[in-house]
């Protein structure tokens, strides 16, 4: 099971980036015990920049650095991420730092909205990032027809492989759009182009089921493993799946070991799980009620 530690971040208001929300937590491996936790904030105009937080995972609630400005920020008008930037998944590959994150643009009738997938990299370790195009590297295709957003992206010997969020339709229900989105797989030779052939990794389970969001995958003792969120008839639950190669997966959702509180920031949802292991212990990001308002919770896996 998952001991919930509570929240470790909230946002700090002080920054006009930073007014609210900590989402799609994503860490990346910095020293020793030492951790970067990248997580997209929103302004005052809900427009989201991408920004970051250090911890000492033994001491999750001491933030060692918080970065005062963002370190990537939406596009232009027009541009695929003009209302926005999340992190979803860091590589790093030759001292290069390749961030994977989600650009979004809203659509001409609320909620409905775009989202492609970008690059953006670093040569510094981190310090500061670049956008590798203006461009999406991962957009709409025939076989995600209505959006791809949400990366989960690794090294696996000579391939990369990406798990990703695949919007398939919109359906108009008691007069309001409701977006149906599952995940999918794909791989690269090089992390930049992407070899899709509308593969489903977690398909939905039944018809009250809508949406299926942010893989987090781990490959241990020869299988593999996902979190993910789903929302079947009410707000976002993790869930979870195995696989033997990591194409054809079984969910097993009951086996999640997470769920809702009785009271506090995740009473209402648990939603956007980001796993990671450090000396054989598993720990947790993720986000709880409104999608990460409050800011970022953290667990740890307890035999």
């Amino acid at each position: 099971m998952w001991e919930k530690k509570g929240l470790i971040f909230r946002p700090d208001k002080r920054y006009c980036w930073m007014q609210s929300h900590a989402q799609l937590p994503t860490a990346d491996h910095m020293r020793g015990s030492v951790y970067r936790i990248y997580f997209a904030s929103r302004d005052s105009l809900s427009r989201s920049h991408i920004g970051y937080i250090e911890i000492d995972i033994n001491e999750p609630h001491q933030i060692l650095k918080l970065s005062e400005a963002p370190i990537l920020e939406p596009g232009p008008p027009g541009f695929f991420d003009e209302h926005g930037v999340y992190p979803s998944s860091v590589v790093t590959f030759k001292d290069t730092k390749y961030l994977y994150y989600v650009g979004w643009s809203k659509g001409a009738e609320y909620p409905l909205f775009y989202a492609s997938i970008g690059l953006a990299q670093s040569e510094d370790g981190g310090c500061t990032f670049q956008k590798c195009s203006q461009a999406p590297i991962v957009e709409r295709s025939e076989y995600d027809p209505c959006l791809v957003t949400s990366p989960w992206v690794f090294i696996d010997g000579d391939r990369w492989r990406m798990y990703y969020v695949s919007g398939i339709r919109w359906e108009r229900l008691l007069g309001r759009l409701q977006s149906y989105y599952h995940i999918k797989y794909a791989e690269s030779a090089d992390g930049v182009h992407w070899m899709r052939q509308g593969r489903v990794a977690i398909e939905f389970k039944s018809k009250r089921e809508s949406n299926i969001a942010r893989p987090s995958v781990i490959k241990a003792d020869d299988k593999f493993e996902m979190w993910y969120s789903y929302v079947e008839g009410r707000p976002y639950r993790i869930g979870y799946a195995t696989s033997a190669d990591g194409v054809v997966w079984q969910r097993r959702d009951e086996e999640a070991g997470i769920d809702v509180s009785e009271s506090g920031f995740d009473s209402e949802m648990v939603c956007y799980p980001f796993v990671f292991v450090r000396e054989d212990k598993r720990y947790l990001l993720y986000n709880g009620n409104a999608f990460g308002r409050e800011g970022i919770g953290l667990a740890v896996y307890e035999e």
